[in-house]
């Protein structure tokens, strides 16, 4: 009798299971997306032939090249990224172990001993099984836990391209921002000695009684002033290489790099490619894409959990008693048999299970919502990086004009002012103006190259160079 009912509760489940199987499948995902532009509204198209050079090779600086290449072997958060995406492998093994049987040794003694009305009995009873047991997935909800798991460890490993996408790209722009401070240093420690050299000169003037009290305390001003700028910018420097040296992986105490004039940096001429690569080249897309899948994979398996689960065992060995069941006991070591099934359906739990469903399809639409908010985001990061490099392209005539037009007209007002043709504010001025000139100068050259830096970021770690027509 029991034997029957046990056969009628397997049959029927595998029935119920076949029927139904269809019916509760998640329809493949197939999220709606935003419409991607043709092309680039700010990239230039030039015609020339393409090259791809490696991540940053492009601005012809080893110094940079060894950089990148410390940081990629030896940045603490790279490393630590890795971890995550170790962990989100073994969440994955895990996950797909769960879709096939699981088989344990099982070895047990028990030693039994009592005493009742003058007499004794012991007895020891012992066993050597191997027994396995499996989960029939008729619903598919470990498939859809092992697809949510697989899903989250590409995601993981997208998070890592982008961990290292901006890792790199910090380490090239404070390389570039220690270059940019030298020179601000070398122009200011400049600016001061043309400073002195006026000052000694209207020191002369005072001495021969030709200048007042006033223009003397003025330039002395001026000269104070560019002092204290000096260690000011000496300060930003030791911060920067002290960040440079965190990004690479290396203690702060000794690290320098070489000095190399931003102007010696080599510029390469860039082109977008099309909209849609950036689906496949931003990490932080894919990632999305990615956790998108997971949810749509949780919503599989939440919904499964609504249904019977059926779980089988079998187990086999020696075990002393060979029988030790609730009806017959087969005394004596000998092989055992043992088989099962459960089947079990949650009557009530007070709406536990369908709240849980509807939380992973309310997830689902943040992700779907995130993943196209992320599309947009990506977009937007890449125009604004190529109108700031079309703006700072048309600003390049402008910028070296103001540089040179300022120091004719300070040499100007110096040679006016030592033939005393010139009052000794048009100096001030025209000074004050020429050092402007020189520092937006060097700030101009130094988004340039954070501006190219801030292209292959958004651009999801690489663009495509142009070579020139020959």
């Amino acid at each position: 009798m029991v034997q029957a009912c046990v056969h009628a509760i397997v049959l029927s489940a595998a029935f119920l299971g076949a029927a139904s199987l269809t019916g509760c499948t998640l329809e493949k995902l197939n999220p709606d997306l935003p419409a991607l532009p043709a092309a680039f509204q700010n990239a230039a198209a030039p015609a020339a032939e393409r090259v791809d050079p490696p991540p940053f090779a492009a601005f012809g600086s080893p110094e940079l090249d060894r950089l990148i290449a410390a940081a990629d072997d030896h940045s603490p958060d790279l490393a630590a990224a890795i971890a995550r995406v170790r962990q989100a492998d073994a969440r994955a093994r895990q996950a797909g172990a769960a879709i096939l049987p699981e088989v344990d040794a099982d070895l047990a003694a028990t030693r039994f001993g009592g005493g009742s009305h003058g007499m004794t009995a012991h007895e020891t009873d012992w066993s050597a099984l191997l027994v396995a047991s499996y989960e029939v997935d008729f619903w598919g909800k470990n498939r859809a836990a092992r697809d949510s798991a697989h899903a989250s460890a590409m995601s993981s490993r997208a998070d890592l391209r982008t961990a290292r996408i901006t890792i790199l790209t910090s380490v090239a722009g404070t390389y570039f921002q220690i270059q940019s401070l030298r020179e601000r240093i070398a122009l200011a420690r400049l600016n001061l000695k043309t400073a002195t050299d006026v000052l000694q000169f209207v020191e002369s003037r005072y001495g021969a009684g030709a200048l007042g009290p006033a223009d003397l305390a003025g330039q002395r001003a001026a000269v104070a002033g560019t002092t204290l700028i000096i260690p000011q910018l000496q300060q930003q420097e030791v911060e920067a290489l002290g960040a440079l040296a965190v990004l690479v992986g290396q203690p702060p105490e000794g690290f320098t790099v070489e000095t190399l004039p931003l102007d010696r940096m080599t510029e390469p001429a860039i082109a977008a490619g099309l909209p849609a690569s950036l689906l496949q080249r931003r990490p932080d897309l894919v990632a999305a894409e990615y956790n998108l899948q997971a949810a749509h994979a949780d919503l599989a398996a939440a919904r499964a959990a609504l249904f019977p689960s059926l779980s089988l065992s079998a187990g086999g060995g020696v075990a002393n008693p060979a029988v030790q069941a609730a009806v017959i006991t087969l005394a004596g070591a000998g092989y055992s048999l043992t088989a099962g099934a459960d089947l079990v359906q949650t009557v009530f739990d007070n709406g536990r299970r369908r709240a849980v469903t509807r939380e992973a399809a309310a997830r689902e639409e943040e992700l779907l919502a995130n993943y196209r908010g992320a599309i947009f985001s990506a977009l937007a990061d890449v125009e604004k990086s190529l109108a700031e490099i079309d703006h700072l392209n048309a600003q390049k005539a402008a910028q070296l004009a103001y540089v040179a037009a300022s120091e004719r007209a300070f040499e100007g007002a110096q040679l006016r002012y030592r033939e005393g043709s010139a009052e000794y504010v048009a100096v001030l001025e025209s000074q004050r103006i020429l050092y402007a000139a020189r520092e937006q100068y060097g700030e101009y050259e130094l988004a340039r190259l954070q501006a190219l830096v801030g292209l292959n970021k958004a651009l999801g770690g690489g663009w495509d160079t142009v070579e020139a027509s020959r």
